[in-house]
């Protein structure tokens, strides 16, 4: 676990000259989801360059898909393209190192950026295995912001008639948005009683702790007859307090000073968890 932690720095580290080099990226949501995304590729999913047209491998689909830079910093660690070549091309004319999730890219399974639909086509997929009578499990993250769309609600019914226990969702709750914080938007407290309400296993964890994630990940792959929900409470701009818990940094490009202090910041999160 410390391992992974101090990765998740250098991954954070990576999206900030991405987004930097790129002159535009969603900075805030990268920073929470990170961990649930290092998580999952390097201990929880059956999925590597070797096998990602393997029918029998795990499905994951960015559903806040205006996170792609932390995905692709992922993917890149994991070996499915040259770190360097994403720094170098996100963002730029004619790259396929796009905003949101591109599946002409190694490991992306679907286009995801037009919120609410990673749920409704995970659904889609977990029903597929089912049926193919394939042992694969699908994951998908969202982020809480994202859950207004309707769409969301109606994968949610689905994935529990058909009792897709195959299937497990992450909310990045980290209780802000473009437009600010979650609950002055569209309230929608409590998540557990809501996604229990529809007949969902649910678990809350803090987002940014390892042995939690793990723990959970761990528990939704032995319920049996309901799809799993897992709500991340997560910090936005984890790492830095430059950025943490601000909703204007959803969005936005730091200039040198902030880089500076930024990067600091991770290397020393970096440092703190190799020691602990």
């Amino acid at each position: 676990m410390q391992n992974l932690k101090a990765l998740s720095y250098d991954l954070r580290k990576n999206v900030i000259d991405m987004i930097v080099e790129g002159k535009g990226g969603h900075i805030g949501g990268d920073m929470s989801v990170m961990d649930i995304l290092v998580e999952l590729y390097f201990e929880q999913m059956n999925i590597s360059p070797e096998n990602m047209d393997d029918p029998d491998r795990d499905r994951f689909v960015m559903s806040k898909g205006h996170s792609v830079e932390a995905l692709y910093a992922v993917l890149a660690a994991k070996g499915f393209f040259p770190i360097e070549q994403v720094i170098k091309e996100f963002s730029k004319f004619g790259s396929k190192f796009i905003g949101h999730p591109n599946n002409k890219l190694p490991g992306i399974e679907m286009n995801s950026g037009s919120l609410g639909h990673g749920l409704p086509v995970c659904v889609g997929m977990a029903l597929a295995g089912k049926m193919d009578k394939r042992d694969y499990r699908v994951y998908t993250v969202m982020g809480d912001g994202e859950l207004a769309e309707g769409s969301v609600w109606e994968g949610v019914m689905a994935a529990r008639q058909y009792k897709l226990d195959n299937l497990c969702a992450v909310v990045d709750r980290n209780r802000l948005q473009i437009s600010g914080c979650t609950e002055d938007v569209m309230a929608h407290d409590s998540q557990e009683e809501r996604w229990g309400s529809f007949g969902w296993h649910v678990i809350s964890v803090n987002g940014n702790d390892y042995k939690e994630l793990k723990a959970a990940f761990d528990e939704a792959k032995t319920v049996k007859g309901a799809p799993t929900v897992i709500i991340a409470n997560t910090t936005k701009g984890y790492g830095s307090s430059v950025m943490e818990n601000k909703a204007g940094w959803h969005h936005k490009v730091p200039n040198a000073e902030e880089y500076a202090q930024i990067m600091k910041d991770l290397e020393a999160g970096k440092e703190a968890a190799l020691h602990e």
